[in-house]
């Protein structure tokens, strides 16, 4: 029989090997029905997380995941900028999830962190590790680790030279900015499309592998906030052409091609593509409080007609 802690060792492996599957077949923001089947491991079924945020499948004795709903009754969210706080399960230190934590912390035992993203859809971290404590404000740290040098995962992760080889502040800094990014990066996505019934604003296209969600002003600018009503759903073709200014969207939400765009004779996929947009009406959310804004638009239109 295999002992406890090599048994632990093989499934949270399998675990890590699993969720970079599916990150591969559909994406790094995975739905939690998937989640909650999770996968076989040598005859029993290993669901990775569950009703509570701190989640234990039946075959460990330790947790394996813990899961953030922004907005939910805990206030998850970061602590330093190079940890995470992750906040108890209720008010009682010695609940049997809060135990289940400090003892993967005591054995550095490696988790997913679940960010939910939208209702139903999250972003899967690993390996993160709990390093620390604080029963008087009810709460653990979390560090996000590297995958490509935890013992745990398969995954490639790129760290600069110089940052790797900082074992201290430097890297777990570099690394939680890292998560901190994807976490806004991916919730913008599923944000903007969610409202737009994934399809693109411009041409209707529905199959949400071939749709982005477009800044209306970039990101890192004043005003490019990774917030609905800075977004537009476009599929791929109409985001290359909206950043690269070859469209244009009126404050009133109309389309505008570039005019020598229109001017261009360069075969069907130009004509249907790009010059057929122009004078459109652009698809927007049935709600009113997640359309674009007509503020930010009025911006990026003063540049595309700079051009």
């Amino acid at each position: 029989m295999i002992g406890a802690g090599r048994h632990d060792a093989l499934v949270r492996r399998e675990a890590f090997s699993w969720l970079e599957r599916q990150v591969d077949r559909h994406g790094d923001v995975l739905p939690r029905t998937l989640l909650a089947q999770g996968f076989e491991f040598e005859g029993h079924r290993v669901p990775l997380l569950g009703p509570q945020g701190i989640f234990k499948p039946a075959v460990l004795d330790i947790p394996i995941s813990i899961t953030t709903i922004p907005n939910g009754p805990y206030d998850d969210g970061y602590l330093t900028e190079s940890l995470i706080q992750y906040r108890y399960r209720g008010t009682d230190p010695g609940h049997r999830d809060n135990r289940g934590l400090r003892e993967a912390m005591r054995l550095r035992m490696p988790l997913v962190y679940f960010y939910q993203v939208v209702k139903g859809k999250y972003l899967a971290l690993w390996p993160v590790f709990i390093v620390g404590d604080n029963p008087e404000r009810l709460t653990f740290t979390v560090q996000a680790d590297d995958a490509n040098t935890s013992l745990y995962s398969p995954g490639e992760a790129f760290i600069p030279d110089g940052v790797r080889e900082d074992s201290g502040e430097l890297r777990r800094a570099y690394i939680t900015a890292t998560v901190r990014q994807r976490v806004h990066q991916r919730a913008f996505r599923e944000r903007v499309l969610e409202a737009y019934h994934e399809q693109c604003a411009m041409c209707r296209l529905k199959h949400a592998e071939l749709l982005d969600a477009a800044h209306i002003i970039p990101d890192g600018e004043p005003g490019g906030d990774p917030i609905v009503t800075n977004g537009l759903s476009l599929c791929k073709l109409h985001h290359a052409a909206f950043d690269r200014s070859f469209v244009g969207v009126r404050p009133d939400y109309v389309v505008e091609v570039r005019r020598d765009i229109l001017e261009e004779s360069d075969g069907p996929m130009l004509l249907h593509g790009l010059k057929e947009m122009h004078g459109r009406q652009l698809i927007v959310p049935r709600n009113a409080a997640k359309r674009p804004s007509p503020v930010l638009l009025e911006r990026r239109y003063e540049r595309f007609m700079a051009q």
